[in-house]
């Protein structure tokens, strides 16, 4: 088990209503939009059976009708990663995983990840929140042979992926040279998204051109990940001579959404030359503390029965306010984690990712001022990785900044933060604090299981089924519908298009 202060703390106590001993206009707004303590106190034993609910559901083989759709794998998949790889190696499902990053990382220098939904948010959430602001634009020492990542195949932007064509027409030469050739990660765990398969037939026919008919180099720089069965992706994969074994595989009772350590997630960020075994190792612990601690000391059942009661009192707007610019992914990440779960049968919080303080100077006068539909958790960091930046002294003071020449951007941070919430709580605003002791694998690790798990839990507590994605897979159905309806465009149009004319 990881010291304390290792662990991601919920703090939600200034949601709570405080005791007063006479009405002001303040005692009022408070018990208006904060959460009576009493009606938390009544939920806590709720949320236990939720959770052993939860739990039950992970043994489940045939679950009933009202339970389907039903895919709790993502539960206990960290630590199966980890103990298979710890008996097996290289011969267990996190061994390929790593075999085959280490074989792009020694293959190419540029990786485009193709994916759409979790496919795209989780890889991204990983890359922002833990490898360099400016990763890309780093020379491959400083970068310590750690490959460029782009992100393609999450919409229909041709301008986008044109654009990306064209670095890599103007930057990658010579497929002879490890530093001018790029690889393809392409992710689809139902092997048949539009949005992604399009793409990659495109960026397959890019990487056809520059490599040639080399089939053999072509099969080392292309890394597919989808489903068990049914995939067009596995299938078309195939055919191009890609063995069983350089195929990844998404558990079938694990969806997409919550896929972010199968090798949806963990294989960019091997690839990334990140530490798996540490982020896993982070999510493991976060599932240990879901199942085994009690509610006062457990953050899943106190996350879930916090914003589940704060959404019955009328916050269905959900911002998470990230303090720190590399969290902002994961905010947009959690933005589909709850909107696909939860998001059902006319319910469901609505979310939002901002990040302070820049957002404070835009979206803070509505949070502040506007309407009172929002619950915002804070997403706090307290220790940065890189020493500080100093304000200083200088010779010049019109600023008036000389007073604060022994401070650092960490203490505007934090000053910032502090009034921030003091001034939410003087007006009755609810914010509450998902705490950070740094970032790293393993705290990003348990940020985002316990992100997963409290989503589930809390989709019991609301009577809505947090798997499956109905309304998604109707816009999949309409998309393909509507394509086929479409006037094609007359080739001289796709050419000069193509040209820029």
């Amino acid at each position: 088990m990881q010291l304390p202060d290792e662990n991601i703390e919920y703090h939600f106590q200034r949601l709570l209503v405080p005791l007063h001993d006479s009405w002001t206009p303040l005692a009022e707004l408070q018990s208006q939009h904060l959460l009576p303590p009493e009606r938390l106190d009544r939920l806590k034993d709720e949320a236990i059976k939720i959770r052993g609910q939860v739990v039950a559901e992970r043994e489940l083989q045939n679950p009933p009708p009202e339970k389907r759709p039903l895919q709790p794998g993502f539960i206990d998949l960290p630590q199966k990663l980890l103990d298979g790889y710890k008996r097996k190696q290289d011969a267990s499902e996190l061994g390929k995983i790593l075999r085959l990053a280490q074989r792009l990382r020694d293959t190419v220098d540029r990786v485009v990840i193709l994916g759409v939904g979790g496919s795209h948010l989780a890889p991204k959430a990983i890359f922002d929140a833990l490898c360099h602001s400016h990763h890309n634009e780093m020379p491959s020492k400083l970068r310590m042979g750690k490959p460029r990542i782009y992100f393609e195949g999450n919409s229909s932007d041709s301008d986008g992926l044109q654009e990306l064509f064209e670095l890599l027409e103007n930057t990658c030469v010579d497929p002879d040279i490890v530093e001018e050739r790029w690889g393809v990660v392409v992710i689809s765990k139902s092997g048949g998204t539009l949005e992604t398969a399009a793409a990659y037939r495109a960026v397959r026919g890019e990487a056809v051109k520059f490599y040639g008919p080399d089939k053999e180099t072509l099969r080392k720089v292309i890394v597919p990940i989808t489903g068990p069965k049914n995939s067009r992706l596995r299938d078309l994969c195939r055919a191009d001579g890609i063995p069983d074994e350089d195929i990844l595989t998404v558990p079938e009772d694990v969806g997409g959404r919550f896929s972010a350590f199968t090798g949806v997630g963990l294989l960019p960020a091997a690839v990334m030359g990140l530490d798996v075994r540490a982020m896993l190792l982070g999510a493991a612990t976060m599932t240990r503390r879901f199942i085994e601690e009690p509610f006062d000391r457990n953050p899943v059942l106190q996350f879930a029965a916090v914003n589940h009661l704060m959404t019955e009192r009328g916050k269905t707007t959900r911002v998470t306010a990230a303090w720190s610019k590399k969290l902002e992914a994961v905010g947009w990440w959690y933005d589909q984690l709850l909107s696909e779960s939860l998001g059902k049968n006319g319910r469901g919080p609505t979310p939002l990712t901002t990040v302070a303080t820049r957002d404070l100077h835009g979206r803070g006068q509505q949070h502040q001022e506007g309407p009172r539909d929002k619950l915002i958790n804070n997403l706090v960091v307290r220790q940065i990785k890189h020493p500080p930046v100093m304000i200083g002294m200088s010779d010049r003071n019109e600023d008036d900044l000389n007073q604060f020449s022994r401070k650092g951007l960490p203490d505007v941070m934090e000053a910032a933060l502090k009034e921030t919430n003091d001034t939410y709580a003087g007006v009755a605003r609810p914010t509450a604090d998902i705490t950070l002791p740094m970032i790293s694998e393993h705290t990003i690790g348990q940020l985002l299981q316990l992100l997963m798990l409290a989503t589930v839990v809390e989709g019991r507590l609301c009577g809505t089924n947090p798997y499956g994605q109905p309304g998604v897979e109707g816009y999949k159905r309409n998309l393909v519908s509507n394509l086929k309806a479409t006037p094609n465009l007359p080739k001289g149009e796709v050419r000069d298009q193509a040209k820029g004319v």
